[in-house]
């Protein structure tokens, strides 16, 4: 047997030991080398399960079965076998303990049953017209023996297609608990995984025994193998495992029977956490329930192997779920010794939603109270929010892993916070009359009124990089339209994002809604609170495009307000002054160009070359520090010229910009709408009617004339603050105040109508007349 093995593994490996057993390393490029652990004890948090080097993967009946039970689901069997082959490829040690055997052997048996019946009862009747004919009850043990032998010849068939081997293991109770038996059932296991062969490992069940009497999961090595998940759970522990994921029908574990109306996914599991469930019926086929899983996964986290229970299912993840979960994102329900101190993630989004209506039941005046006692906190506790704010620059700057860029953005001064309490309490003036304005009145018929009213949308999501001075802006902007909010900032800010969101919850204390804003401090990748669209209803991304990309791919069921790139242009007409354009285009590069409303590439009227007003503006750039980039037109016109631009739709965020030359303002126009990003674009020009129609033909969200492109934002504009700006078309657009953190929902009075009396045949008739709208609030 082994023999034939060698020939299948692949090419000749570097052993080490591992916990007394024989490992290796695959000679492959893409392969990444998985040092052992020390067994007993488990991963703490997902985060950890990428650096699992042996796995287990159980494959429940479910999974691998198809609906009428009989035969075997092999689409999703594929996938299985490619991420398990994907793997394995990696440098993992994968094995698979795998149900089907008795599926496969019933399909076999009905076929042969089905054909044995038609010839006989065609030769006693003569004739080739079949009568109906029924199949006997199928004996299980029948079954699997017929099956076993197919259900392993497709396995190796599939992953042939990967250039992976497998060996076909069958066990019984008798292997784990005869000691002679286990000793050799390790030897052989160990020998495959070194060979870089993956252990196929079912229950024998054409002739398993009852389980052993009044010994199952009593912990230690006595465990009772009564189905496939105390079969993993014993051989995961048996083969010091670092991770065993459980495929079944089910997306991870629930508080209550899936498909009752208050069950909720369980994130992570903790021993001790049993009597918070309530477990339903088991499975429609195998032996094992849910119970029987927690069970078998408890005993094997005991035994320092980590466990993940999810769907190998469902449509939408079958593909990639192993993968995932060994990637630690956030699927399934993963068991954890190591219970955090503080609410999960989805305990923080459920205090935060019940909070927040209570927040938007608040009188106006209460709101603005919060408001304005946030701005006074942030001028009377500055010096401790600097100190703070100097860990995280010492922290960043010794790292060396921030650009300037984002170093800068970073940076807390005392000018920026007193500018920050300025607009905060500029936002609690504006905000007395937001949640529940009345925005239309119409009477529909006589004694019948509706109403348009503006509503908070629900829970949002900020994730913001570098910037802490977001915190208190869109703090205030979800206290002033009575929205929960989740913050996520970086970890580079830490610090200071910390005493900003204790300061903002102290002032939220004074009405009683402290919990309305919470900080994700958790080990939450983007990604997976990304995936809480049953809990969290917009997300805005504040930070660099990439950021807003990576978002806006990931929140598939979330809607996302945002800008991807912040690529704004300066437009220097022929007719443009030098005092403004100098001023302006200083202003629009340099005063912070770490912002997205920063120019990114000025283009420059071709009259302009070689005239006093073009020296200007490039003596004025070298005197500032800029580095120039030539686009393709303007290194056309030079001798020696700049490094020509790599890409027209770069956003430097930085003393770098690109220069490009245009024909005329249609050309600019045209470059703008091709390389721009909708974000903010400028025109620099004393001819009224060439601006003009600048502004009216530049679709950004943004459009300026005369003006530098950093007023491109919220408390510039008189807002108070902004949660950013979005260069969508729907919903927002522009620097996002408060009014773009409100949506409507319509009040219909009426004094018992109903359709039927506006019918043909009715008495009423349709009036639709407008009221006018009362200037006092809804609340």
């Amino acid at each position: 047997m082994f023999a034939r093995l060698a020939l299948c593994s692949r090419q000749p490996s570097r052993n080490w030991q591992s916990n007394g057993s024989p490992v290796s390393i695959r000679a492959f490029s893409q392969s990444k080398i998985y040092l052992p652990r020390p067994h007993g004890k488990s991963f703490a948090h997902r985060s950890e399960l990428k650096q699992a080097k042996r796995i287990v993967v159980k494959l429940g009946s479910a999974v691998v079965t198809r609906g009428d039970e009989c035969g075997l689901a092999l689409g999703r069997l594929a996938s299985i076998v490619e991420q398990v082959a994907v793997l394995q490829n990696q440098g993992r040690e994968m094995m698979i303990v795998t149900s089907g055997a008795v599926a496969f052997g019933k399909q076999r048996l009905r076929h042969e049953i089905l054909l044995s019946q038609s010839v006989r009862q065609a030769l006693h009747s003569g004739q080739n017209q079949l009568k109906e004919m029924s199949i006997p009850v199928l004996e299980a043990r029948a079954c699997a023996a017929a099956g076993q032998s197919g259900l392993m010849a497709l396995y190796e068939a599939m992953f042939t297609q990967y250039s992976t081997c497998t060996a076909q293991i069958l066990v019984t109770n008798l292997d784990f608990h005869d000691e002679q038996k286990r000793r050799n059932l390790n030897s052989t296991l160990y020998e495959l995984l070194r060979m870089n062969i993956v252990p196929i490992i079912n229950t024998n069940d054409a002739v398993g025994a009852p389980p052993v009497p009044n010994s199952d999961l009593q912990g230690g090595n006595v465990m009772s193998i009564k189905d496939n998940d105390s079969l993993a759970a014993r051989l995961a522990v048996e083969m010091k495992a670092d991770l065993l994921i459980a495929l079944s029908d089910v997306e991870g574990l629930y508080d209550s029977p899936p498909g009752t109306d208050d069950a909720k996914l369980i994130d992570i599991f903790y021993p001790g956490d049993q009597q918070l469930i309530t477990y339903g019926t088991k499975s429609r086929v195998g032996m094992g329930g849910m119970e029987a899983k927690v069970k078998s996964a408890l005993w094997a986290l005991e035994g320092g192997t980590s466990v993940v229970i999810a769907s190998g299912t469902h449509p939408k993840v079958t593909g990639h779920v192993i993968t995932d979960i060994v990637e630690g994102k956030k699927v399934g329900t993963f068991f954890s010794e190591v219970k955090p101190a503080g609410p999960t993630v989805e305990q923080q989004t459920e205090m935060a939603r019940h909070a927040g209506r209570s927040l938007a039941s608040l009188h106006p005046e209460q709101r603005g109270e919060i408001i304005y006692s946030l701005a006074e906190l942030l001028t009377e506790k500055k010096d401790e929010i600097l100190s703070a704010n100097r860990k995280d620059l010492e922290l960043a700057t010794a790292s060396g892993r921030l650009s300037q860029a984002l170093i800068n953005r970073l940076s807390l001064s005392t000018a920026k916070l007193n500018s920050l309490a300025i607009g905060l309490r500029q936002l609690a003036v504006s905000s007395m009359d937001s949640v529940g304005r009345v925005i239309r009145r119409t009477r529909v018929a006589n004694n019948l009124e509706l109403e348009q009213i503006t509503v908070p949308i629900g829970v949002l999501l900020v994730i913001f990089e570098s910037r802490p001075d977001c915190l208190p802006q869109v703090s205030a902007l979800a206290i002033a339209s009575g929205n929960a909010l989740l913050l996520k900032g970086g970890k580079e800010a830490a610090n200071t994002n910390k005493i900003l969101h204790q300061l903002t919850q102290e002032a939220l204390s004074i009405h009683g809604v402290s919990d309305a804003i919470q900080l994700v401090s958790t080990r939450e990748e983007v990604e997976d609170l990304c995936r809480l669209e049953k809990m969290i209803d917009l997300i805005i991304p504040r930070g660099s495009s990439q950021l807003v990309r990576e978002i806006q791919r990931a929140a598939k069921g979330i809607p996302v307000l945002g800008h991807s790139e912040g690529v704004c242009h300066v437009y220097i007409d022929s007719d443009a002054s030098i005092d403004k354009t100098i001023d302006i285009v200083r202003d629009s590069k340099c005063d912070y160009p770490a912002a997205c409303n920063a120019m990114e590439t000025l283009l420059i009227h071709r009259d302009l070359l070689r005239t006093p007003i073009f020296d200007q503006i490039i003596d004025m750039l070298r005197t500032e520090h800029v580095k120039i980039h030539a686009g393709p037109q303007f290194a056309s016109y030079l001798t020696f010229s700049p490094s020509e631009v790599k890409s027209l739709r770069t956003e430097y965020g930085d003393l770098e910009c690109c220069i490009e030359v245009v024909d005329s303002m249609q050309d600019a126009v045209d470059h703008i709408h091709k390389y721009g990003s909708s974000h903010t674009d400028v025109i620099v020009t004393d001819n009224e009617e060439t601006a003009q129609q600048f502004l009216q033909q530049v679709d950004s969200a943004c459009v300026f004339w005369n003006a530098s492109s950093r007023f491109a934002d919220g408390y510039r504009f008189g807002l108070g603050a902004e949660v950013g700006i979005s260069t969508a078309r729907i919903h927002a657009r522009g620097p996002v105040g408060l009014e773009g953190l409100l949506t409507t929902k319509w009040i219909l009075r009426g004094e018992g109508h109903t359709v039927v009396d506006f019918s043909e045949q009715g008495s009423l008739k349709y009036l639709h007349e407008n009221i006018p709208v009362p200037h006092r609030s809804f609340n």
